[in-house]
């Protein structure tokens, strides 16, 4: 057992019950300090990003990696907006979810409350570092965090910055763990006794391994394979923008799109026309079916094309000949991520929406909106594919539970079994 990371969860197990004292003024004024500290130190911040960006270009990292990792002002002014955000959001803890008398005298009351301590793998990303880091907060959790090591040094400045602020605001020291080497992730997972939830993001393989490595609950999604179906009652134009978007406005994400469904009524017509989008910069490289190869020049897919989350500026399209084709293919190769239809028929989209098993679902839109952010949730700390607990962006919802809490004046069960006192079970 790794003593020190051992004693860092324990610290954090401590905070946490501390977090659940303080009020919402007190979180929210943690989260205006952040802002206030990674506005002020945008250079300090800035400068050891670029140490970073320079180490993974010295190691060849891929480009589409090398994207997330940046962290220059644009990004941290997005962070700071979605901050604000948060603090905008109504107080999710202790709200009374139920309250009912189960006799009179006798009130049970159904109470939101934190999880507790999260252990929270990802990538190479330090603008999800903030984002998580402020989630805990609102949330009023614990959290250990472990990056992707080439956001290392990134990361290590944005830790000490929000330690610092949150301090000043009265959050207790030891809520907020970095950890940096990769031998921790699987230590982590051994801290059952500190660690009420795993959120792990990565590749299908790495997520398996999670769950299988840990009696920790796990909560996350593996890959990101993303669909836009073209129906055949599509606005063409619509359609061509829709998943230019999706693929092209950032591919390096998880709900960016990755393979691209035309029905054969259409496909004549939409190919050449995306083929003529995707050539050009930054060109999309296409792998198409049979059919598609028949109308566009192009490579190719593979069996494996139809269920790899590429993550770089490719994109497999397929011809199907029916709506119900499209939604089998989507749910028998998706990852139950985001996947999105382009038709101008309410009743496909209808049957689109009610048989697609994915997490997100959405109707003449891209599926780059499946994002915390831009659902109004000030943040987010991955995707959940599951659908237990949390499903979709998980923002301050999904790091909470609950509790019963039943006040009662000296209520004994044996006066209700031998008939003295009855339960009336109203909700009040």
């Amino acid at each position: 057992m790794n003593t020190q990371l051992e004693n860092k969860a324990m610290e954090a197990k401590q905070a946490s019950v501390k977090i659940n004292k303080l009020s919402k003024e007190d979180r929210n004024n943690a989260l205006n300090n952040v802002i206030e500290a990674l506005d002020k130190n945008r250079d300090r911040i800035i400068k050891e990003n670029e140490i970073d960006l320079t180490l993974a270009e010295q190691e060849n990292i891929a480009e589409p990696l090398i994207q997330r990792l940046h962290f220059d002002n644009s990004k941290i002014d997005s962070v700071i907006s979605g901050i604000k955000d948060l603090i905008e959001i109504d107080d999710i803890l202790d709200n009374v979810e139920l309250k009912r008398e189960l006799a009179p005298g006798l009130i049970l009351e159904k109470k939101t409350v934190p999880i507790g301590v999260l252990g929270i793998i990802f990538e190479s990303r330090p603008d999800a570092f903030v984002q998580i880091a402020s989630l805990a907060i609102k949330s009023g959790n614990s959290v250990l965090l472990k990056g992707g090591r080439e956001s290392m040094n990134t990361n290590k400045i944005l830790d000490d910055l929000i330690s610092d602020a949150t301090k000043e605001a009265g959050l207790p020291e030891g809520w907020i763990q970095n950890l940096t080497t990769r031998g921790e992730v699987n230590d982590m997972l051994a801290l059952d006794d500190y660690i009420d939830l795993v959120i792990p993001r990565g590749s299908n393989e790495f997520v398996s391994y999670i769950m299988e490595n840990t009696k920790i609950p796990v909560l996350g999604h593996a890959d990101g394979i993303c669909h836009t179906y073209v129906d055949k009652d599509a606005d063409l134009s619509k359609a061509l923008e829709i998943c230019d978007d999706g693929k092209r406005q950032y591919v390096s994400v998880c709900n960016a799109t990755e393979t691209i469904l035309v029905h054969e009524d259409v496909a004549e017509e939409f190919l050449p026309k995306l083929y003529e989008r995707f050539n050009k910069e930054p060109k999309v490289k296409i792998l198409g079916d049979e059919r598609v190869c028949e109308i566009i020049p192009v490579d190719k897919a593979t069996d494996d094309d139809w269920t790899t989350e590429y993550l770089d500026y490719i994109v497999s399209v397929k011809v199907v000949p029916s709506l119900e084709e499209a939604i089998d293919h989507i749910n028998t190769n998706g990852s139950h991520h985001t996947d999105s239809i382009v038709s101008e028929n309410e009743e496909a989209i209808d049957t689109f929406s009610t048989l697609v098993d994915s997490a997100c679902v959405f109707n003449n839109c891209s599926t780059r909106f499946s994002d915390g952010l831009r659902f109004g949730f000030g943040a987010e700390v991955g995707i959940s594919t599951s659908k237990i607990h949390a499903r979709g962006p998980v923002g301050i919802d999904g790091l909470t539970t609950y509790k019963y809490v039943l006040n009662g004046d000296g209520d004994i069960v044996a006066d209700f079994s031998n008939g003295k006192r009855e339960f009336t079970h109203q909700d009040i």
